[in-house]
């Protein structure tokens, strides 16, 4: 789920590419970390325009860029980003033959939430290194040289010419990464009648029957299992296994438990549909969510041809973590 941050900007595109599961910490030798390269983006200036508004970027133009580059170009006045932490970015990209913009998400209700941790450091020591270290409030700048295009062959199509983009990164905000839970955690409660039902198959995965329940005219959230850890704000990226089913039909259209992955995304931001937004700030972690949810609040764009559910859902969501 990388947005249109990961299309323009290389970096988030690596980042997004290297964060994963935990490998040996001995891994990266320091010895052995390339050159940051920063002198190439000596000329790199930025003026913060405060939040939501994505700073003027200056730069001695065409910026020369024949390897990885990356240089803290303000350094913030928060904490410093400690190994392992989960980092919230904000970023703008420039051509940086001309400076033209290639787009930013300072204006969107989120950042990127990116992981800095082993395997991360394994596979990128210098955006590890120049990251770790650094403080919150930070502008982070880097680049990496563009590629000619390349001639199509019978073997292989042609690929265009890509140019160099200067990125320009904002530490946002930095954050300790807890373990998620594996299966919801707390008091078991008894819903209202009326609603529809989920059970248990031997596998614990939950299966979810209509019933005589009546469409709703309103969205419904209700507790199955009230967990006992910490609430979930909005801006938070939520860790979650779900089902969803229609509600005309009880048919299931996806559902992560069969998978053996769980769902992450920020919520009440906009990320999901707003049944999911309005319905899963204010519960817990370690909660089983009913949300019953009304087809204004789910896909309003939602016809037969773009394979999105229509009308009214239901879904069963277990909230495993907050990041």
């Amino acid at each position: 789920m990388r947005r249109i941050l990961a299309l323009l900007l290389p970096l988030l595109l690596l980042l997004s590419a290297c964060s994963g599961a935990t490998s040996d910490p001995s891994s990266s030798d320091s010895a052995s970390t390339p050159p940051a390269n920063a002198e190439a983006l000596a000329s790199v200036k930025v003026e913060d325009h405060g939040a939501g508004k994505p700073p003027t970027v200056t730069f001695d133009k065409p910026l020369a860029i024949k390897a990885e580059s990356i240089r803290v170009v303000t350094e913030g006045t928060g904490a410093e980003i400690k190994a392992g932490q989960a980092v919230t970015l904000r970023a703008i990209g420039l051509n940086a033959e001309d400076g033209t913009s290639e787009g930013n998400n300072f204006a969107d209700p989120a950042g990127e939430r990116m992981l800095f941790d082993d395997t991360f450091k394994s596979q990128n020591p210098v955006v590890y290194n120049t990251f770790v270290g650094a403080k919150i409030g930070s502008y982070v700048a880097y680049a990496y040289p563009g590629t000619p295009a390349v001639a199509g062959s019978s073997a292989a199509p042609s690929q265009p010419a890509k140019p160099t983009v200067l990125s320009v990164f904002f530490i946002e905000s930095a954050s300790d990464i807890v373990k998620p839970l594996t299966k919801p955690e707390g008091e078991t409660l008894t819903p209202p009648a009326g609603l529809p039902t989920v059970k248990e198959n031997d596998k614990g995965v939950p299966a979810i029957t209509i019933g005589d329940a009546k469409a709703p005219t309103e969205l419904i959230a209700q507790d199955l299992i009230k967990g006992k850890g910490a609430d979930v704000k909005s801006g938070d990226t939520i860790v979650v296994n779900y089902a969803g089913a229609t509600f005309s039909d009880g048919k299931v259209f996806d559902e992560s438990y069969s998978k053996g992955q769980t769902f992450t995304t920020p919520i009440g931001v906009g990320k999901v549909i707003p049944g999911w937004d309005k319905g899963l700030v204010g519960k817990t972690v370690g909660s089983r969510v009913l949300l019953v949810i009304p087809k204004e609040l789910a896909y309003a764009s939602a016809n037969a041809s773009n394979g999105q559910p229509i009308g009214d859902l239901v879904f069963v969501v277990d909230i495993l973590g907050v990041e």
